[in-house]
């Protein structure tokens, strides 16, 4: 049996995301894909640059799971967090923060593309569970000033697992991928 990789992802589900986070969340998930044979790309199943990346993996062949909230499972196709680019949905009848739990505790890596409050509670909870975490920087989101909050790159005094920031979206692919193979 070939087990497949899981790397979350983390970002904005904003209907209108800034175009620098845009543009670096299409690069990290157009080098994700040169793993796809090997990696599902996990998300919140939201719009924003959720959507972007499930889009772009999507279109290079990859695989996408989207954990639905329950204020999500019933929008359609017209919503601006509807997003068709996860090839499966899984509905989670929890709310926003509740989906986020199990999307942070089955991934061998998590990386974040950008993003509020959510977000970063996401990196909080990868930290917590003790998940390979990858936060991009230069996003123009708040999520940018996690590693403000770092000494050596942990989130906190326990030191539970390193936090690698990158600017380079590229190099976040190649990371996490990296990082999640080490976990199995």
């Amino acid at each position: 049996m070939v087990k497949k990789l899981i790397i979350a992802i983390g970002g904005s589900s904003d209907p209108n995301p800034n175009s620098t986070a845009i543009e670096k969340t299409r690069k990290f998930a157009e080098r994700l894909a040169d793993y796809k044979d090997e990696v599902i790309l996990v998300s919140g199943g939201n719009g924003g640059l959720m959507k972007v990346a499930c889009e772009t993996f999507v279109k290079r062949g990859g695989i996408t799971v989207g954990i639905i909230p329950l204020e999500d499972e019933m929008i359609d196709e017209d919503h601006p967090r509807y997003s068709p680019y996860n090839i499966i949905r899984i509905c989670s009848g929890v709310t926003y923060q509740m989906r986020s739990i199990p999307i942070a505790r089955s991934c061998q890596a998590m990386v974040i593309l950008g993003g509020g409050a959510g977000t970063m509670i996401e990196a909080f909870l990868a930290y917590l569970y003790r998940k390979p975490l990858i936060i991009l920087t230069g996003t123009g989101y708040p999520s940018d000033k996690l590693r403000d909050l770092c000494e050596d790159g942990y989130l906190d005094h326990r030191r539970i697992v390193k936090a690698y920031f990158t600017e380079d979206a590229a190099e976040a692919a190649d990371l996490a991928y990296k990082l999640a193979k080490a976990m199995f």
